[in-house]
């Protein structure tokens, strides 16, 4: 049996529960006009996979939902358990009819101009869809020659769980974003370790203040209008010159090496040959857009990218992407969230309840 609704909602995380908020503030009701899919067996987004060991002093931020502030915890506690149960009272409160743990498979379009939803849980079919998938599924690994022959260990990001598994190791973190450098100047307090990155590290000394926050986000829209694959954040903005950083890398583990061409089995090699013996490699390479359930939709371009006018994919404008380029700060997907709804609401026509935001 096919369920109906008007909209579906791909994610739970922030820019999932902050378009079903919206959506609600719109008149659409919750489980009869729209529905939210969330892969995850409880709340908490990409939040709830973090390492323990990131706290709330040393994450960057975490901004609050639409109409629910964020708890302000103890600077040493842990943020995924206290994001987690945020996340959990926010669905409560507004009553978002998230369904989980569901699996995605595909979305593609029917002749009657529906969008079909496949899940492991069964079919869907709606007028329009709010995907708000995120990244932290599609965690991306570079190849280097030899990679297969390394006898060591080689992570990702998403596989960290804390410094304590990489004691008396000789450690090489592969990036140049926040959670790189976070890692590497945590791990560095147990082992050996080592910095390199593709390109020279950019460091502001600047707050990032609203002037700065326009030029990212129409840095990253003129990258998506192009139907080009948005940058990295860190790309985008640099990143944040302070104290600790400063004295990282005078005297700690921030002294970066250039990239190594290829991997052996004990280590990497740069081109002159210079090699490095190491027990592990962890990947702090970024991730990407978790949109291939959508491939049937045929959205990207030869790029690779998708164009955007605002929330909306030119090519199918039933398809809004929350948490994709220029949304794809915290900050940037609230807003993003209610365009998006509100965008739907006029595409479908008025709901019985008037709009309120």
């Amino acid at each position: 049996m096919v369920e109906t609704v008007d909209v579906a909602v791909i994610g739970a995380g922030q820019a999932g529960l902050s378009s079903g908020y919206f959506l609600g503030r719109n008149g659409f009701r919750p489980h009869s006009d729209f529905v939210m899919f969330d892969r995850s067996k409880g709340p908490g987004g990409a939040w709830q996979y973090r390492w323990p060991s990131l706290t709330f002093e040393t994450v960057h931020g975490i901004h609050q939902l639409p109409g629910m502030s964020v708890p302000e915890p103890d600077s040493s506690q842990s943020v995924a358990p206290v994001v987690s149960d945020y996340f959990r009272d926010y669905e409560a409160s507004f009553g978002l009819p998230v369904l989980r743990p569901v699996v995605v498979s595909s979305v593609s379009g029917l002749a009657d101009g529906r969008l079909l939803i496949a899940t492991d849980r069964g079919d869907w079919t709606a007028r329009a869809l709010i995907n708000a998938t995120g990244t932290w599924d599609k965690p991306f690994w570079p190849y280097y020659p030899g990679q297969e022959t390394f006898t060591g260990r080689q992570i990702h990001t998403v596989d960290y769980r804390g410094k304590d598994e990489f004691r008396g190791a000789r450690v090489v973190v592969v990036g140049g974003g926040a959670s790189a450098i976070q890692l590497l100047m945590e791990i560095d307090k147990v082992a050996e370790t080592f910095w390199v990155t593709r390109r020279e590290p950019t460091f502001v000394d600047r707050p990032f203040d609203m002037d700065w926050g326009r030029e990212v986000v129409a840095r990253v829209e003129d990258r998506v209008r192009r139907g080009l694959v948005p940058e990295s954040v860190v790309k985008a903005t640099g990143y944040r010159w302070t104290p600790e950083i400063a004295a990282a890398i005078r005297n700690g583990p921030l002294k970066r090496r250039p990239m190594f061409k290829r991997i052996d089995a004990s280590g990497v090699v740069w081109d002159d040959g210079e090699r490095l013996d190491v027990d592990v490699i962890l990947w702090a390479t970024g991730f990407r857009a978790a949109l291939d359930h959508l491939a049937p939709l045929r959205l990207r371009e030869p790029g690779g990218g998708i164009v955007m006018d605002g929330t909306r994919v030119v090519n199918d404008p039933r398809i809004h992407l929350v948490g994709y380029g220029p949304s794809a700060s915290t900050v940037g997907t609230n807003r993003a969230g209610r365009t998006a709804a509100r965008e739907i609401r006029r595409s479908l026509g008025d709901r019985a309840v008037p709009a309120t935001v």
